[in-house]
C-alpha cells in the first residue's frame, strides 16, 4: 500500500508541475538524448538540462512503410542539406502516436533539429517554437553536469544518467519536472576492467521492477549490464550496482529496451565496436550489432559482479553464458527503439555509404 501511495504522489506531483510549464520558443544548443513519457511527453537531454515538452502528439499512426532506403538522404533533403552533411544521432518512438522522432545534427553548422517520421514515411520537422515546456538544470555541488548520456520515464519521474566533474563522476538524477531534482552516484563492478568504478557514466538506461521495487538498468562502455535500486536511493549517496552480465569488451551501447515474446522477457541492446571494425572471431561480422539478453539475468544474486557471466571471451576462469545471443537480422543497427509489442524500428548502416530505416520483428 505504501508503494502505491508513493506512486500516486509521484504522478500527482508531475501533473501539477506540467500545469506550470513555460510557453514559448525552446532554444537548445545541443540534444544528447530523447525519450518519451506518457501522453506524448517528449524528454530531452540537452547539455546540463533536462527539458520536457508537451507535444500533443497522441493520434496513433499505422506503420505501412517497412523500409525507407537512403533515409539519411531523405532527412538531409528536408533540411536543404546533403546526406554527408548530417548525422542522425538519436531516434525514439512516441508510444502515444507511434511516430518516430529523430535527432539530426548539421555537420556544417553544428545545430540540432528534431524530425518526425510517420507510418507512411512522411518526414516533417518538429518545430521548437511556441511550445509548453519545463526545464531542469542538473547541478552537482553547484556545478553543472558536463553531459547527459540518457533519459527515461520511470513511474512518475524522469531518470537521467549523467557525467559530472566531481570525484564520483557517474551521477544519476531523479527529476520531477518543474519541481527540481535529486541525485546519487553509482558504484559499479566493471567486469571487463576487473575493478570497481565510479567515474564511467551509464550510456543507456531502462526501467526494471521486481517485487514492487523500482530499479534502473544501465549499460556501460565495454559492456557490463548493471541494475541499481531506485526506490531506496537517497540524495547524494552511493548506490551500488549489481553487474549481471558482461557483453564483451571493446563495445559501446547505443540504445536498449525490454520486451516480451512468446511468454518470455528479453532485453535488446545495440552496440558499436569502439574501433568501428567488425570482430568476426567473436561473432560480429559488422561493427554495429544487437544483443538479445535473457531478462531473468536481472534477478541474479549469486553469479554477479566479479562472478557475472560473459557473452564471449572473459578473463581467467570467467563463465560464458548462452543467455545472450547476437540478433543476426539486426546487424548494422546504428540506433533503434521499440515500435510495438512485436516490432522495432532500426536505423541501419547498409554499406558504409547510406542508411536505411527498417521496421523489424523483435527477435
Amino acid at each position: 500500500m505504501k508503494a502505491r501511495i508513493t506512486l500516486v504522489c509521484f504522478v500527482a506531483l508531475c501533473a501539477a508541475s506540467f500545469a506550470q510549464a513555460e510557453q514559448g520558443n525552446l532554444k537548445l544548443k545541443s540534444i544528447e538524448a530523447i525519450r518519451f513519457g506518457p501522453n506524448g511527453l517528449l524528454i530531452i537531454g540537452s547539455g546540463s538540462d533536462v527539458v520536457t515538452v508537451e507535444t500533443g502528439d497522441t493520434k496513433e499512426t499505422t506503420w505501412t512503410k517497412t523500409d525507407i532506403d537512403n533515409v539519411d538522404q531523405v532527412v538531409a533533403g528536408k533540411l536543404g542539406l546533403m546526406a554527408k552533411d548530417i548525422d542522425i544521432t538519436r531516434i525514439s518512438v512516441n508510444p502515444a502516436s507511434k511516430k518516430l522522432y529523430a535527432v539530426v545534427r548539421s555537420l556544417k553548422s553544428n545545430q540540432y533539429v528534431i524530425l518526425t517520421i510517420d507510418g507512411a514515411g512522411k518526414v516533417e520537422e518538429f518545430s521548437l517554437d511556441n511550445l509548453k515546456f519545463n526545464r531542469t538544470s542538473l547541478l552537482v555541488k553547484e556545478k553543472a553536469v558536463t553531459k547527459i548520456t540518457d533519459v527515461i520515464w520511470a513511474g512518475g519521474r524522469i531518470v537521467a544518467a549523467t557525467q559530472a566533474t566531481d570525484t564520483f563522476a557517474s551521477r544519476v538524477f531523479t527529476i520531477y519536472p518543474g519541481k527540481g531534482s535529486s541525485n546519487f552516484y553509482t558504484e559499479t563492478f566493471h567486469t571487463g576492467h576487473n575493478k570497481i568504478e565510479t567515474n564511467a557514466p551509464i550510456r543507456c538506461l531502462m526501467t526494471y521492477e521486481e517485487n514492487s521495487k523500482a530499479s534502473i538498468v544501465g549499460s556501460f562502455t565495454c559492456t557490463p549490464l548493471v541494475r541499481y535500486p531506485l526506490d531506496d536511493a537517497q540524495p547524494d549517496v552511493k548506490v551500488k550496482g549489481t553487474t549481471v552480465v558482461e557483453l564483451g569488451t571493446g563495445n559501446t551501447p547505443r540504445s536498449m529496451f525490454g520486451y516480451e515474446k512468446d511468454g518470455k522477457k528479453y532485453i535488446l541492446i545495440n552496440a558499436g565496436r569502439n574501433n568501428k571494425q567488425p570482430a568476426p572471431k567473436v561473432g560480429l561480422p559488422n561493427a554495429f550489432w544487437v544483443a538479445k539478453v535473457d531478462h531473468n539475468l536481472l534477478k541474479e544474486t549469486v553469479n554477479v559482479n566479479e562472478n557475472a557471466p560473459w557473452r564471449v571471451g572473459g578473463k581467467g576462469s570467467a563463465t560464458l553464458t548462452d543467455r545472450v545471443i547476437v540478433a543476426k537480422d539486426y546487424f548494422g543497427t546504428l540506433h533503434m527503439d521499440q515500435l510495438d509489442s512485436a516490432r522495432a524500428i532500426v536505423l541501419r548502416d547498409t554499406d558504409g555509404k547510406s542508411q536505411k530505416l527498417s521496421v523489424l520483428m523483435l527477435p
